[in-house]
């Protein structure tokens, strides 16, 4: 399923890497510039790890995603830039797992699509995507900009309607 938002996310990530030519050559001349300089030992970020019998502290690195998350999503969207799809794991992992984040999708939120994050905050869980408010589904309505607390409290006056 293609959502035009995550598709124009896509162009606009894009383009926000494209050079011109002035920035192409101040990257060469900084990297041959750069490349002029004596190399020294670099410390990579990472975790303290357990000290060795040498009384030496090791770092191990850190990854910003989570491997299973990055996975999850180039299977659902194989043609996105790498570096994007680590960043939106990112948010994706801080608030659930990875099968949480599958049932949004499966539930016709992209991978991409942040705006899930503030539908799970605002109380909304996938299966209530599907539902119909009206004409609409949720989803639907998210989709042309209704607030996700109004699908909220739609929802909860629905079942409270078919509990009375």
């Amino acid at each position: 399923m293609r959502d035009p938002g995550v598709d124009a996310v896509i162009r606009q990530w894009a383009a926000e890497r494209e050079q011109s030519a002035e920035e192409k050559e101040v990257r060469r001349i900084a990297s041959a510039w750069l490349a002029e300089i004596p190399r020294t030992e670099v410390k990579i970020p990472g975790i303290p790890g357990q000290r060795g019998g040498t009384g030496t502290a090791r770092w191990a690195p850190v990854d910003l995603a989570d491997p299973d998350f990055v996975e999850a999503m180039q299977e659902r969207l194989p043609d996105a830039p790498l570096d994007l799809l680590a960043a939106a794991a990112g948010w994706w992992q801080m608030v659930g797992d990875v099968e949480e984040a599958k049932a949004w999708w499966d539930a016709g939120v992209s991978p991409l699509d942040q705006r899930a994050l503030d539908y799970r905050a605002a109380g909304l869980v996938p299966s209530d995507l599907a539902r119909r408010l009206g004409p609409l589904t949720v989803l639907e309505h998210l989709r042309r900009g209704s607030a996700p607390a109004w699908c909220v409290a739609r929802l909860s006056r629905q079942r409270r309607d078919a509990a009375g």
